[in-house]
C-alpha cells in the first residue's frame, strides 16, 4: 500500500483539515437500530478466518497501553545477526520473494533481529534474510549487514514512543530552502538573499517567531543552560553536540534521495502548507537548524514549532463509569433545578471536553434534553453528549474482539474489548457530518477492519490552489481504502468535526489506540499489513 493519500485539500490558515477519500458509501445506522431486529451486522470476516493460504502471523507486545504507560521492548541483541534498513521504506515480504505479499516496512536506520543464512528469491540478487518475528527483507539498496552503514549511523533517532508526538513537528510559516549540509555564509547569500530580512519578521514575530515554541525543538535536549533564540542569534552560539555527519562540512546520507552530487547543497524547498517532522536540532552561528526524518536539514526559523494538543480520553472503569456525559463543546453551563421557580437555574461551567458521571435521570427544559450529573447539576445534550454501553452486542463483539465505535452524532469513540467498554475519547470527523462521503467531506459509515498501520505517513494533495504536504502525520490506521483513523498534531477542537473524511485523533489518544488496536507493529517496524483481520471500525450516525 502506498504511504501517502492524493487528492486531499487543506486551509492555508490553520492546516486544520486533513482530507480523506474512499470508495462507495455502505451506511449503517446506529449499533442498536442495526442490532435491534436480532440480526448480528457481520459484513467482515471473522478475525479466525483463513483468509489467504500464505497468511503470516505478524505482531509483539503492545509498547503503550490504554493509560499511556510505555513499555519498552527491549532492542535486539547485539550478539544476534541483525540488519538495518537504509530506504525510507524497506519492505517486508511474507516469502522470500518480491512478488509476495507485503507485510509491512521497515524505515531507514532501523535495526531488527534475523535468522542466521541468506534465502534466494525472486528479485532480489543480494538475497533474503528473514527477520522477526516473521517476513523476509531484501539485502541490496534496501537493507544491510553492515550496521556502520552510513545512513543506519545517522539514522539512529527512532519514533519515541513515551511521548504524545513520535517526533519534532513544525509547520512552514516562511518557505525557504533545504540544505544537504549546514550552509556556509556564501551559501546563504546565494540561496537566502533576503535572510536579514527574514530573521528580522521572525524575531517580532509573536506565534512563530524567536520567543515562541523553542521547547519544541529541545525535545530530546537535556542541557539546562540553553538561551533563547534570539540571544543565541546575536551571540552566534554554536552547539557542542552536531551531527557528526555535518561536521567539518559534512553531508547527509541521501535517504531523501534528493543528495544527487558530492557538492549538493540546495536540495530542495519547503513552502507554506508543508508540515514536516524533525529527529535532531542543533545551533549553528547562532542559527538553529533542524534534520527531518530522511535527513534534510532545514532552518528551523522558517517553521512554527508544533506541541500539539494535550487532551485525551478516558479509561472506562477506571477513570469514570457509565453513565457517563462528554462535554464536547464550549460554552456549556450546569444548572440547578430551582423548585420554587419550576425551572433550571445556571450555576456554574461546565468546562470543555470534561467527562461528567451521571444517574441516569434526565428532564426535558425549554424544549431542550438535560442529564442529572452524580453531583445533582444539570448539564444540557447541546453540549453534551451522553455515552452508554452498546446494548446489544455484535458477533465481533461476543467472540471476544476488539472493535472501536464511532459516533458521528457525538464525535464520540468508545474502544470495547469484547462486550466491555475500555476507553472512551471525543474525535474529529468530516466536516460535512451524516452528507454523502461521495461529494462532500464525510466520514464514510459502515463496518470495517483496519487493514494497515503506519508508525507516521505523509499525506498530501497537488489539487490546484490546495496543494499541501504532511510529512509524517503520526499513528495512521487505515480502515477502508484511504479513511483512517489518524492523530492530528495541527488542530485542537476534538469534538467538533474538521476532518476532510479521516477520523482526526489528538495525538496522545492516536498514541494509545494505535498500540490498542490490531494489527501490532513489530517492533522495530514502521507499518504492518493485514488485510480483512484487524480491529472493527463501526462508524455509525
Amino acid at each position: 500500500m502506498s504511504p501517502r493519500v492524493l487528492g486531499l485539500a487543506l486551509t492555508l490558515a490553520s492546516f486544520g483539515i486533513l482530507g480523506c477519500d474512499g470508495g462507495p458509501e455502505a451506511t449503517v445506522s446506529s449499533l442498536a437500530a442495526v442490532v435491534a431486529s436480532g440480526e448480528e451486522p457481520s459484513p467482515v470476516p471473522s478475525a479466525t478466518a483463513d483468509v489467504a493460504e500464505d497468511r503470516v502471523e505478524i505482531g509483539g507486545p503492545s509498547e503503550v497501553d490504554l493509560g499511556g504507560h510505555v513499555h519498552p521492548v527491549a532492542p535486539p541483541s547485539e550478539a544476534s545477526p541483525r540488519i538495518a534498513s537504509i530506504a525510507l521504506t524497506t519492505d517486508v515480504y511474507a516469502k522470500p520473494d518480491r512478488a509476495s505479499k507485503k507485510l509491512g516496512y521497515l524505515r531507514g536506520g532501523a535495526i531488527v533481529e534475523a535468522e542466521p543464512g541468506a534465502h534466494r528469491g525472486a528479485g532480489c540478487p543480494g538475497g533474503f534474510r528473514r527477520i522477526k518475528p516473521s517476513g523476509f527483507v531484501c539485502l541490496g539498496d534496501d537493507a544491510t549487514e553492515d550496521l556502520a552503514h552510513p545512513i543506519v549511523r545517522a539514522a539512529t533517532r527512532r519514533p519515541d514512543f513515551a511521548q504524545k508526538l513520535p517526533y519534532m513537528y513544525g509547520t512552514v510559516t516562511r518557505g525557504g530552502p533545504v540544505y544537504a549540509r549546514i550552509p556556509t555564509a556564501e551559501d546563504l547569500a546565494t540561496h537566502e538573499p533576503s535572510l536579514a530580512k527574514h530573521i528580522a519578521k521572525w524575531r517580532k514575530d509573536p506565534v512563530s517567531g524567536a520567543s515562541y515554541g523553542l521547547d519544541v525543538w529541545l525535545k530530546w535536549t537535556e542541557r539546562k543552560d540553553v538561551p533563547t533564540a534570539w540571544d543565541a542569534w546575536e551571540q552566534k552560539l554554536t552547539d557542542p553536540d552536531i551531527p557528526l555527519y555535518l561536521r567539518d562540512g559534512g553531508r547527509v546520507p541521501n535517504l531523501s534521495g534528493l543528495v544527487k552530487s558530492s557538492d549538493a547543497v540546495k536540495i530542495d524547498q519547503v513552502d507554506r502548507r508543508n508540515g514536516v517532522a524533525f529527529v535532531e536540532s542543533f545551533l549553528t552561528e547562532g542559527r538553529r537548524y533542524n534534520v527531518s526524518t530522511d535527513l534534510r536539514v532545514m532552518p528551523a526559523d522558517r517553521f512554527r514549532p508544533i506541541r500539539g494538543s494535550d487532551f485525551h480520553g478516558w479509561e472506562i472503569g477506571k477513570d469514570l463509569s457509565f453513565p457517563f456525559a462528554l462535554i464536547r463543546k464550549q460554552g456549556a453551563k450546569r444548572y440547578q433545578w430551582n423548585a420554587a421557580k419550576k425551572k433550571l437555574v445556571a450555576s456554574g461551567e461546565a468546562p470543555w471536553r470534561t467527562a461528567v458521571e451521571l444517574t441516569g435521570k434526565q428532564k426535558f427544559w425549554n424544549g431542550v434534553l438535560h442529564y442529572e450529573t452524580k453531583d445533582g447539576d444539570y448539564i444540557d445534550d447541546r453540549h453534551a453528549g451522553r455515552v452508554d454501553p452498546a446494548k446489544k452486542m455484535p458477533g465481533w463483539a461476543k467472540n471476544g474482539e476488539k472493535w472501536l465505535d464511532v459516533n458521528i452524532t457525538k464525535q464520540v469513540l468508545v474502544a470495547y474489548e469484547g462486550e466491555k467498554a475500555v476507553y472512551v475519547t471525543l474525535v474529529s470527523t468530516g466536516e460535512h457530518g451524516l452528507d454523502d462521503p461521495d461529494k462532500t467531506r464525510s466520514t464514510k459509515r459502515g463496518i470495517f477492519r483496519i487493514h494497515a498501520k503506519h508508525v507516521s505517513v505523509t499525506m498530501d494533495s497537488d489539487i490546484v490552489g490546495e496543494e499541501f504536504e504532511l510529512r509524517d502525520v503520526p499513528y495512521v490506521q487505515y480502515f477502508e481504502g484511504g479513511y483512517a483513523l489518524h492523530g492530528s498534531y495541527w488542530h485542537d477542537v476534538f469534538g467538533q468535526p474538521k476532518s476532510h473524511g479521516c477520523i482526526n485523533l489528538s495525538p496522545e489518544d492516536a498514541r494509545r489506540l494505535f498500540f490498542w488496536t490490531e494489527p501490532q507493529v513489530p517492533s522495530g517496524w514502521h507499518a504492518a499489513f493485514r488485510p480483512l483481520t484487524g480491529t472493527v471500525v463501526f462508524v455509525h450516525p
